[in-house]
């Protein structure tokens, strides 16, 4: 019996093709075979978000995806979102507002705030988004906190964030 299979991936723009066991998850391969270590392994149960990459521009906790799954896919990591040497626009807001402190969770709010800003754009509305809007009208406070709530920090750095991801919101 197979456990293993080949899989093709796009990994921050470079392709990879690997033998991958069916029980690895994305996170597990994006750091252990790949050595892209900036997505963390939080709680490993999907429920802090320090695991959060892109998954074909999508937000997703890798810890929760099997890498098998994902043949073909693209993916981006904290490590795929700087242009060359010059940082993606939120990771200079982050220096700028202070938005981190321990940097642990940094990685994923990151990618999660690049996917949140992605679907704002689309007019994905959110629980606080309101009732009679098609799409948010803007990205306030409460939108942000609500968009983000699925990426914990445990420093308590959220005003920082907030701060950060306004600055960037269009």
């Amino acid at each position: 019996m197979d456990v293993a299979s080949t899989v093709t991936l796009s990994v921050n723009g470079d392709q990879h093709t690997l033998e991958v066991d069916h029980r690895r998850t994305l996170l597990d391969l994006l750091r252990e075979r790949l050595a892209l270590t900036g997505a963390k392994k939080g709680c490993d149960h999907g429920q802090c978000g320090a695991c959060t990459v892109l998954l074909d521009g999508r937000r997703v906790n890798s810890c929760l995806v099997l890498a098998v799954a994902q043949d073909g896919a693209a993916v981006t990591t904290v490590e795929g979102l700087a242009s060359g040497d010059r940082p993606h626009p939120l990771q200079r807001a982050f220096i700028e507002y202070d938005a981190f402190q321990c940097g642990f969770c940094t990685p994923g709010q990151l990618c999660s705030a690049v996917g949140m800003l992605a679907e704002a754009a689309k007019g994905w509305p959110s629980a606080v988004t309101d009732a009679d809007a098609q799409a948010p009208s803007s990205l306030d406070e409460a939108e942000i906190r609500e968009r983000l709530s699925g990426n914990l920090c445990r420093c308590g750095a959220y005003p920082g964030i907030v701060r950060a991801v306004r600055e960037v919101a269009p």
